[in-house]
């Protein structure tokens, strides 16, 4: 059996009600989504990594970025990530389509291996693999995929506007149809206490501190993360105000996801 091509698509664009321009913000000289780039590119499970941005002419930003510095991309739907994603991997020869938002300067190529790994040691066992159901990372760190074969059945069959803007929804909302795999966080579940994903400035000069604080590790990991604020706590001030809110969950009226004892309530999972 040849080796199934397992790629990453980070999705990226200029218009941010909250943050404009994010992804293009610098640190150490570097845009963010370069080194987002550079970090994904570092998990030994992935083959490929492609930009995907959109239509829209204030995405030429990101266009002209990738293009400078030699990066696959493709341009699509603005509203329909579902739809973006499905025709990415059909031109990329995608086997198996992993999201990564680029609000994720921070991901960590460990994570994004392990979650990895549940598919690939038996792709017989899972549909969709993710480190979010119930979510126990440091926010910002997600990592979500399925094969191209469940990514089809979401494309043709998603109607909701919100099963098409998030990509995903339409899978791990129908648990009972397919089979979701899920890692959580050895260190117990974080998501709700730190916060290291890009939606506001204060994350912005987050991240900007702890870039500069591991620019000797560019390869730092969450273990790095996590010590480094220990030890300076006011670090993690900078964007507290912040902490406990998830846009990527706004469907359905939450501000703020589920926590895993209501997830488990509710729902059933191998």
């Amino acid at each position: 059996m040849s080796k199934k091509k397992i790629i990453v698509f980070i999705q990226a664009r200029i218009g941010s009600t909250r943050f404009p321009a994010k992804v293009l913000k610098k640190v150490l000289g570097k845009e963010l989504l370069l080194h987002m780039y550079d970090r994904v590119r570092q998990a030994k499970t992935v083959d490929d990594v492609v930009i995907i941005t959109s239509v829209n002419p204030e995405n030429d930003l990101i266009v002209e970025l990738c293009k400078k510095n030699s990066i696959k991309y493709y341009r699509g739907s603005e509203e329909d990530l579902l739809d973006r994603h499905y025709q990415a991997a059909k031109k990329f020869g995608a086997d198996f389509i992993v999201k990564i938002p680029s609000d994720s300067p921070m991901a960590d190529p460990a994570i994004i291996d392990k979650v990895l790994s549940l598919w690939i040691t038996d792709n017989d066992k899972f549909d969709y693999v993710s480190n979010y159901h119930p979510p126990t990372f440091p926010d910002g760190l997600d990592v979500e995929g399925c094969s191209f074969s469940i990514l089809k059945i979401a494309w043709i069959e998603a109607k909701k506007p919100f099963e098409r803007e998030h990509t995903f929804p339409f899978i791990w909302d129908n648990i009972k149809r397919f089979r979701i795999g899920n890692i959580e966080n050895p260190h117990g579940n974080m998501f709700m206490t730190h916060r290291w994903t890009l939606d506001y400035e204060e994350d912005y000069k987050f991240m900007k501190r702890v870039f500069e604080e591991l620019k000797d590790k560019p390869d730092f990991s969450m273990e790095d993360i996590l010590n480094l604020l220990n030890k300076n706590p006011e670090i993690e001030l900078i964007n507290r105000m912040h902490t406990g809110i998830n846009w990527y969950r706004k469907h359905e009226g939450e501000l703020k996801t589920v926590t895993k004892d209501q997830y488990y309530k509710n729902e059933q999972h191998p």
